[in-house]
């Protein structure tokens, strides 16, 4: 904490399975059931036909590669990623999907290099190999000691924040939920008798109401209260009416801040009331760097975001927002024209919601508010 603020990361889908995985010191089981691909090191291949021969093993901190040393820099006091895969070598394929994610326990060093404070897990990948695979994702994430939150063995611990404790006496509170629009089954909601995630059938004003009811029975003064939503197609900058009304109604509800991802690469962002709203931080760590067929989102793009907030008002005093690109499995920063490209559709695409966003020399994005706009 410097100043009395409090600085938070967040990024979206931060994806060691499959691929990452696999040039990781400790690959698990390869095989795959996926249409045309049946062997995760393919896309290790696919990603070197690319942009070059990638070293394995590779360390664990590879795949992060220069962010590590922003996070560092930065000296946050929370760090909040939705870890999208399973953690587990145990349990079967989930039928019905077409695509699974799991990393090796083993490669859990790989994850802890970020030292994430949270990892939210309601997500459309956590399950992919049943309830056996989320408890052994469970027992991994904490023996490891790493907070999650979203996913749990019954409703009540999916529906658990997770608490990071920060300097002067305040929190920050992690909720995690996931809807049914970015592909999570209807049948992976946690209820009393099984596990599963903590799942929103529909952005509606009566899933908002209970999300937080449980926000107001935690916070107290000083925290700062964080709702993680993963929801949304996976591609379009578009957001639904039922989406904006849910994020606004979460702070109107008592949210100091709501984080959206799922989308493979960023999505508006808005300053409502004062809150903060990211509706899609886009992907942050994967293995999509071969896959073609959307090029014009550049989701080879990714945006580390860092967040400044006042624990007496939840009020961001700064939004920051790092550009770095994917190559070869690792982060790199990005080039001041693509950093350029970044700002100038995260602009366009958030105007409709009053934002501004400016790109500092360095690089780094920042948000304007519709007061600071007014100076």
């Amino acid at each position: 904490m410097r100043g009395g603020l409090v600085t938070l990361f967040l990024c979206g889908d931060v994806m060691l399975g499959r691929g990452v995985d696999q040039i990781l010191p400790n690959p698990g089981d390869p095989v795959l059931r996926e249409t045309y691909v049946r062997d995760a090191r393919a896309y290790v291949e696919m990603a070197e036909a690319v942009n070059g021969p990638i070293p394995r093993p590779v360390d664990f901190s590879w795949p992060w590669g220069e962010a590590l040393q922003v996070l560092d820099e930065a000296a946050t006091d929370a760090r909040i990623i939705n870890l999208e895969t399973s953690v587990t070598q145990a349990g079967r394929f989930a039928p019905g999907k077409e695509v699974h994610y799991r990393m090796n326990p083993a490669n859990l060093p790989c994850l802890a290099a970020a030292r994430p404070d949270v990892c939210v897990l309601a997500n459309n990948h956590v399950l992919d190999f049943g309830l056996g695979g989320l408890d052994e994702t469970l027992r991994a994430l904490a023996g490891a000691r790493l907070r999650t939150a979203g996913a749990g063995r019954d409703a009540g611990e999916a529906g658990r924040p997770a608490i990071i404790p920060v300097d002067g006496g305040g929190r920050v509170l992690v909720f995690s939920c996931g809807t049914a629009s970015s592909g999570i089954p209807h049948g992976w909601a946690a209820t009393a008798e099984h596990g599963g995630v903590d799942f929103v059938a529909a952005p509606s004003g009566a899933a908002a109401a209970g999300i937080t009811s449980r926000v107001r029975q935690v916070k107290r003064p000083g925290d700062i209260a964080v709702v993680s939503i993963h929801w949304g197609a996976n591609w379009g900058f578009g957001i639904s009416r039922d989406e904006v009304r849910f994020a606004h109604a979460l702070i109107d509800g008592g949210a100091d801040m709501v984080h959206g991802h799922s989308s493979h690469h960023p999505r508006p962002v808005e300053m409502y009331r004062g809150k903060l709203i990211l509706y899609g931080c886009g992907d942050f760590v994967d293995d999509y760097e071969g896959i073609s067929g959307y090029e014009r989102y550049r989701d080879d793009l990714r945006l580390l975001y860092l967040v400044t907030a006042d624990p007496v008002t939840g009020t961001p005093a700064a939004v920051r927002m790092v550009p770095f690109q994917t190559r070869r499995m690792r982060l790199r920063h990005a080039s001041h024209d693509d950093a350029d490209w970044l700002r100038t559709v995260l602009h366009r695409i958030s105007r409709d919601f009053g934002s501004r966003v400016v790109r500092e020399p360095d690089g780094t994005l920042v948000l304007r508010s519709p007061r600071e706009r007014a100076r």
